[in-house]
C-alpha cells in the first residue's frame, strides 16, 4: 500500500481546488511548475501526474476560468496559465468550500486539529 495520496479518490476530488488556489497565489504557472509545487508543499505527500493535471487545466481553459499564454524557453514551447477574473472568484469560493468540508470532515472522523502555533 502506497503512503502518499497521489492516487487516490481525494486527490481526484480535490484537484481542481489545488490548480486554481496554487494559480491564485502565484498568478502564473506551466503544468511542470504546479505539478513541483504540489509536490513540495506536501512534502511528498502528493505527487500529481502530467496525466491527471493537464485534462484538469484544459477543463478549466474550456470553462474561460484559465488564460493560457504560450512562451519560447530554452528553445521549447512552454504554454503557462493563469486565472481569468471569473477564475479568481471560482478559486476564492471553491478553496472556501473545501476548507469547510475538511473542517466538517475532521469533526466527523474525529481526527485530532493540529496544536495552533
Amino acid at each position: 500500500m502506497e503512503n502518499n495520496v497521489s492516487n487516490s479518490e481525494y486527490l481526484r476530488g480535490t484537484l481542481k481546488t489545488i490548480v486554481l488556489n496554487l494559480l491564485a497565489e502565484k498568478r502564473r504557472m506551466y503544468g511542470y511548475e504546479i505539478t513541483q509545487a504540489v509536490k513540495d508543499q506536501t512534502e511528498g505527500e502528493i505527487s500529481l501526474t502530467f496525466g491527471a493535471l493537464y485534462p484538469v487545466l484544459h477543463k478549466l481553459e474550456q470553462e474561460g476560468i484559465l488564460l493560457t499564454e504560450s512562451m519560447e524557453v530554452d528553445g521549447r514551447l512552454r504554454k503557462y496559465y493563469s486565472l481569468t477574473e471569473q477564475g479568481t472568484e471560482v478559486a476564492r469560493e471553491k478553496t472556501i468550500e473545501l476548507g469547510r468540508f475538511l473542517d466538517a470532515l475532521q469533526r466527523l472522523l474525529n481526527v485530532p486539529q493540529p496544536a495552533a502555533t
